[in-house]
């Protein structure tokens, strides 16, 4: 649900510490031709990263050549991990950690310790879309997404990254394939994905791939369906030409699962929870439903030998009905909150508010030109990259109910009378950006390449409220243009081996809340610059791969001034910045029958000059400090019981974290869990069989997975307990 504890109409501390919601689109990279996919796939990655990821907007250059870090994850890899949805992706980077994740809402995650925001750092080929919803999994070929600050992959985007959903297209060869997925506790998924092409020389291709599950998971009473009908086609039109066109329909339908909390002021032990609870289990709850039409058009057409022009053009419909009972605080009838606000009471009570809104509709519109290719100059080589993304976002809402309704317990025992249906206002936005790009990479010498980018954007954003109010403080715009450059030397210190250093900037914007007790109401404040500083080394294999990073990012932020109790009593702005300083590792290892995989983060937040001299030194809610990822898989031989039995485990580790942002000391402890993976493959006659087996959490490890501050309230969300997945593959 969307910032509820900003409609509060009195002032409370979850109300205080309620943003502004950032107004904004972000530029993508240009759009590239699909990789093959893989026929062999592993259970864990972090090693061998040999895709070019689109979202990096350097072209063809692979990870293990280019001065960035990140990450990506094959289709074949999903499957084997038993992902139904992007949250999932946690499991596969040290540097990717929960940060909200419900069950039955969108996925929501940081990387090196930020929070993405889900309007402005996801892509899908490359442009950018809203991830304000469910975004289905069944046509996705792979998943990247790069670490660290994104101000030359993107207009404005929080810090942490860029996430990047590419879209399956036509293969080469033909493809029959079906499958079958099942958990112990009812989920059931069935899936087709279909390829073909025709013509001469397979000029023309098609894709289809289509599923629909029964979603019952392990916590009780939330039972859902989804569906997906995704088709991709493609046309070589001539010599260097390619016509692409793809839609993609889909639809959830499940109630969301909120979070437990403090039990006043005490970290309750997740032994004693039982993380099958569904607390949103009312009479009068109803499901969440998101659907979304998703389609874009994409052409190619070399000019000559050494250059490529591209246009890419999206369309991204959105509808959501977000419903929830949802637990906040402990208040009285009379909306008074006498103890605890951010939290459940000490005798787990808490109270529950009804959230309906109903008929959300978001479009995103993105059109993408750039041209590529090699000049020569100076006696160097240059690898030049130019592009212009224009962007539109367009949010319609309804007025909406978050209104006091009965009394819940954590166990779930209780079953509270519905709100009185009390309406307050919401808010439409409008958002327009043009952005224009200049990448190069030039070769120095034979060991050495500089990597240069420049991003200059102009941004136009609008917001009002869907209700007339009687302050008149209800309509905001922001205006601003800002450039974000970006800089790296890598050199070969060895054949397969790289080092490199690289700095850069990112780009955020943010108005006033358009409160009447803010004197700078619906006001535009400076544009955010966050900085990083990067240095790594690279080195890959036929054996394996290892890579190194070091970064250091600083990212300004915003707090509210005054007592903020009345009308003109509070003032928004810039106040320190979120330093977050720290070592990545990675790598693989192939050795004989066996594959290594490990991950690994230590990262060092800190909050820094602050107007508050406590606030200063203190670590960010919600961040682990250290997180570990370790996989191995064995592929049993010919002469045993089974010959082709991968058999695979993964250790999940990550260290405490921080509960409430204005107590260091209330934290929840730090987890491991061990996952364990079969997978088999099989021939029956023409149709070669693909099983695969999952236990999630095999030893019951019961701890509390994250403890995200959202809408001004602590949250505990626990681990899932062990969960066992079945499913098998039919392929023609």
């Amino acid at each position: 649900m969307k910032t509820p504890a900003c409609l509060f109409p009195f002032p409370t501390r979850a109300s205080r510490a309620c943003a502004a919601a950032a107004l904004g689109l972000a530029l993508a990279a240009p759009a590239r031709a699909q990789a093959p996919e893989p026929t062999a796939q592993t259970v864990t990655v972090t090693g061998r990263q040999e895709r070019a990821p689109g979202v990096s907007g350097f072209g063809d250059q692979p990870l293990s050549r280019s001065p960035l870090s990140g990450s990506v994850v094959e289709a074949g890899q999903l499957a084997d991990a038993g992902l139904t949805s992007l949250a999932g992706i946690t499991r596969f980077d040290a540097s990717v950690s929960d940060a909200y994740n419900a069950e039955g809402y969108w996925s929501s995650f940081s990387v090196r310790g930020y929070t993405l925001d889900n309007r402005y750092n996801f892509r899908r080929d490359g442009l950018p879309i809203n991830a304000e919803t469910a975004l289905p999994l069944g046509n996705v070929a792979a998943v990247e997404w790069l670490r660290g600050a994104s101000g030359i992959q993107a207009g404005t985007s929080a810090p942490g990254g860029l996430v990047n959903l590419v879209v399956k297209r036509p293969l080469a060869e033909p493809l029959r394939r079906g499958v079958l997925e099942w958990q112990p506790d009812g989920t059931v998924t069935a899936a087709v994905d279909w390829s073909q092409r025709v013509g001469p020389q397979g000029a023309a291709g098609l894709r289809v791939n289509a599923s629909a599950s029964h979603l019952d998971p392990v916590v009780r009473q939330a039972q859902g369906r989804r569906s997906l009908l995704a088709l991709a086609g493609e046309l070589v039109t001539g010599p260097g030409s390619r016509l692409e066109v793809e839609i993609e329909s889909a639809r959830q339908s499940q109630p969301s699962v909120p979070g437990f909390s403090l039990l006043g002021n005490t970290v309750p032990d997740a032994g004693r929870i039982d993380p099958r609870v569904n607390l949103n289990n009312q009479a009068w709850t109803q499901p969440v439903v998101m659907q979304g039409l998703t389609g874009s058009v994409r052409w190619q057409q070399a000019l000559g030998q050494d250059w490529q022009l591209g246009v890419h053009a999206l369309r991204q419909s959105l509808r959501s009905d977000d419903r929830t009972a949802f637990p906040y605080g402990v208040y009285e009838p009379d909306y008074t909150c006498p103890a605890w606000c951010d939290r459940y009471g000490p005798d787990g009570r808490f109270s529950f508010w009804q959230y309906v809104s109903d008929n959300e509709r978001r479009t995103s519109d993105a059109l993408d030109i750039s041209a590529r290719g090699r000049v020569h100059l100076g006696g160097l080589t240059h690898q030049l990259q130019a592009g212009l993304l224009v962007t539109r976002f367009q949010g319609r809402f309804q007025d909406q109910v978050f209104d006091l309704a009965g009394t819940g317990r954590i166990d779930g025992s209780l079953q509270a009378a519905p709100s009185y249906g009390t309406t307050d206002a919401n808010t439409d936005r409008d958002e327009r950006s043009t952005e224009w790009s200049l990448r190069d990479v030039v070769r120095l010498a034979p060991a050495w390449q500089l990597w240069a980018g420049v991003r200059h954007v102009q941004l136009d954003r609008s917001s009002r409220r869907t209700s007339p109010a009687a302050d008149g403080l209800r309509a905001t715009r922001l205006q601003q243009s800002a450039t974000t450059p970006w800089l790296a030397l890598a050199h070969d210190v060895a054949p397969g081996s790289l080092v490199y250093a690289s700095w850069g900037q990112g780009l955020e914007a943010e108005v006033a809340p358009n409160r009447s007790r803010y004197t700078n109401a619906g006001q535009p404040l400076p544009a955010l610059r966050s900085r990083q500083l990067e240095v790594g080394w690279k080195h890959a294999a036929e054996s394996g791969s290892l890579a190194l990073a070091a970064f250091d990012i600083d990212r300004p932020l915003t707090a509210d001034f005054g007592p903020c109790d009345a009308a003109s009593s509070c003032t928004r702005a810039v106040d320190g910045s979120a330093r977050h300083r720290g070592l990545e590792a990675q790598g693989s290892l192939r050795t004989g029958a066996w594959q290594w995989q490990a991950g690994a983060q230590l990262l060092d937040a800190q909050r820094r000059g602050a107007q508050d001299p406590a606030a200063n030194g203190t670590r960010p809610v919600n961040v682990p400090a250290a997180t570990l990822r370790l996989g191995a898989v064995h592929r049993l031989g010919a002469a045993s019981f089974a010959p082709g039995l991968e058999l695979g485990a993964q250790l999940v580790a990550e260290g405490d974290r921080v509960v409430l942002p204005y107590d260091q000391a209330v934290r929840i402890p730090a987890w491991h869990r061990v996952d364990l993976s079969a997978r088999w493959r099989t021939e029956l006659g023409a149709t070669r069989l693909t099983w695969r087996a999952g236990l999630d959490n095999a030893t019951d490890r019961r701890a509390w997975r994250e403890a995200p501050y959202q809408f001004g309230h602590a949250y505990l969300f626990p681990l899932q307990p062990r969960t066992w997945r079945l499913g098998v593959q039919a392929e023609l």
